[in-house]
């Protein structure tokens, strides 16, 4: 009896299978493992992550990894799957136009128009005149409610603007209630005597005059050239819980079309597309294009520059002069970015229109005999290059119970998507495609405003529940869910995640409606997109109606939403589709590994 070990280094997870393997070639798997890949996937960084692996594996039926008479290693070229967000448009605002923010803490409630005046410059406002009072953090809620109180009834003050975030301390000692906004962090820039309009909405609602047009010129009475000109102000307040126009001498606001760059498909002949037609526009330039051999983008332009950026770190795995670096595929994905506003004085931002992508580079050296090598010296086991990533996949994808050939694959992981079509007669056919779990990340902490991959990451695996009390919680899909000991209070009112070990705190203050609603889009777009890519391409005929079945492998086939929303939009082509379960228990994972061990075997006979 013979253990071999089949070894699948992906871009996110590097996946070990071990098999014992008779006289008469049977084969009876054993255990399997994983870990973080080490390194980019397809270099010798990668030995330190499948060493790690094997030991687990091997400690798992209490052997050491010198037992293992082979150890066989997918045959994978290095790509990189790089993403990147490039901004098509970019409020300007000049001369201190505008404040609209979303503070937690404002009070009162309504619209006022009338002049800065500042909270010191009390002494100075003049009777019959209607102000706004601007108060810096420098004096606390009790001097700020006595100075308004000691002249409310000599001069007009309509509505409070505040530094500090003490908006309803200030209110609960006013003798006239007033609207208040606080959280104004550059409130030194605010220039007196200069008209504004102040909107607090309703509790549970959003400001209404300020976040229209029409609505900002009947309160600061603005003729149609001015009108026009506010309306990246008015767009950049929607869904605001308050905001503060100011109507300043030359104030200026104006939206720029950033120079995004054209894209260069390198095929027979080259083709280009603008990066700001959108994506839908580029990918279909992508499809007409033709068998892709290299693409580019214009330079100094913000697409040449993420190509650029992309390239240079393949070259700088590869430094040899016969690399032969080339960005093979891509997938653009339109989508709402927000940006801070130039010039805007509370850090406010506008959702702006974006294209996302993911690119994939490839060289055409493999230094898969360079992992083997390294692994031969370190461990004293015979190591072996065997068979491509996608037919293993197959060969794996095969041990699920239910499946037969003809067999489509779709394996999908962190970054790319890739297809395969195994026919009755064993002959495979095979695609990359760029774009799969790490550019959904990326869409998702972009649209939602997050700053935090991470926290992104946590968002594309786990659904969403909001705490409503200490025992019950309200699902996404609108159950309620009671619990018998009490959730900790640190919970109580917010967006949660249900993760296997416990809740996670959304420490941003994002309606759960709207979370759910960004990570089911963002997947859509990557996944459903790339899938009917990918598929079409090796489908007989590149008709999908001839593919009758399709098993989803991968890490990203692991998700709780992803294999539903691809049963849906297969069912129109009348596809079984499914996650598939590896050897019948390891799901959709272990695909390739499992593939690596059963060709041994075929080799042997």
């Amino acid at each position: 009896m013979s253990y071999i070990a089949g070894i699948d280094i992906g871009n996110s997870t590097t996946e070990v299978c071990v098999g014992e393997v008779g006289a008469a070639g049977t084969v009876h798997f054993l255990t399997s493992a994983s870990c973080p890949t080490t390194g980019t996937k397809g270099t010798p960084a990668n030995v330190h992550g499948i060493k790690a692996a094997l030991k687990q594996a091997m400690a798992q039926i209490g052997q050491k990894i010198d037992a293992l008479s082979c150890i066989r290693l997918n045959e994978a070229a290095p790509v990189i799957g790089d993403t990147a967000m490039e901004t098509l448009t970019e409020t300007i605002i000049t001369d201190s136009s505008m404040i609209g923010h979303n503070p937690s803490t404002p009070a009162g409630a309504g619209q006022a128009v009338g002049k800065i005046l500042l909270l010191e410059d009390l002494s100075r406002a003049e009777r019959g005149v209607p102000y706004i009072v601007a108060a810096s953090a420098t004096y606390t809620y009790e001097e700020i409610a006595a100075k308004i109180n000691a002249v409310s009834d000599e001069i007009t003050i309509t509505g409070v603007i505040l530094q500090a975030d003490e908006a309803v301390l200030v209110e609960n000692r006013l003798n006239k209630k007033l609207p208040i906004v606080d959280e104004v962090a550059r409130i030194d820039k605010l220039p007196n005597g200069v008209s504004a309009a102040i909107e607090v909405a309703l509790p549970g609602q959003t400001v209404r005059m300020l976040s229209n047009p029409y609505g900002i010129a009947t309160l600061l009475g603005l003729n149609a050239e001015e009108t026009r000109t506010v309306t990246p102000i008015a767009k950049s307040l929607i869904g605001k819980r308050s905001a503060v126009v100011l109507k300043t001498p030359g104030g200026d606001v104006h939206e720029n079309i950033l120079p995004a760059g054209e894209l260069y498909f390198h095929a027979g002949a080259v083709t280009s597309v603008n990066l700001d037609e959108g994506a839908e526009k580029i990918m279909q330039a992508l499809a007409d294009a033709g068998d892709i051999q290299d693409i580019s983008g214009q330079p100094d332009t913000n697409v040449g520059n993420m190509l650029n950026r992309i390239r240079k770190g393949m070259s700088e795995l590869d430094p040899t002069a016969d690399a032969d670096v080339r960005i093979t595929d891509l997938l653009a994905v339109d989508t709402l970015a927000p940006v801070l506003i130039s010039g805007a004085l509370a850090g406010e931002t506008c959702l702006e229109k974006a294209v996302g992508i993911a690119a994939m580079v490839k060289t055409q050296k493999l230094p898969m005999q360079e992992i083997a090598d390294r692994l031969r010296a370190e461990l004293g086991v015979a190591v072996t290059v065997a068979g491509v990533e996608a037919v293993m996949a197959s060969l794996g994808a095969l041990t699920t119970p239910g499946t037969k050939l003809p067999l489509a694959i779709l394996d999908m992981g962190g970054g790319s998507t890739d297809a395969a079509v195994i026919s009755e007669t064993g002959e495979v056919t095979m695609t990359h495609q760029a774009g799969a779990g790490e550019l959904v990340s990326m869409l998702i902490e972009t649209e939602l405003g997050l700053g935090d991959r991470h926290m992104a990451e946590q968002i594309k695996k786990y659904p969403l529940a909001k705490v409503e009390s200490l025992f019950h919680m309200r699902m996404e899909n609108g159950q309620m869910t009671f619990v018998e000991d009490s959730i900790d209070p640190r919970f109580y009112g917010r967006v949660v995640l249900l993760a296997e070990d416990g809740l996670i705190r959304i420490e941003q203050d994002i309606p759960m409606e709207k979370i759910a609603a960004v990570r089911r889009e963002a997947k859509r777009k990557v996944f459903v997109t790339n899938a009917f890519r990918a598929l079409k391409k090796v489908a007989p005929g590149h008709d999908l109606r001839k593919i009758s079945n399709v098993v989803l492998v991968g890490g990203s086939a692991e998700d709780f939403e992803i294999p539903e929303m691809l049963m849906e939009e297969f069912a129109g082509y009348r596809i079984v589709c499914g996650r598939g379960n590896v050897r019948g228990s390891e799901g959709p994972r272990n695909a390739v590994a499992t593939g690596l061990v059963l060709s041994y075997i075929g080799e042997q006979k």
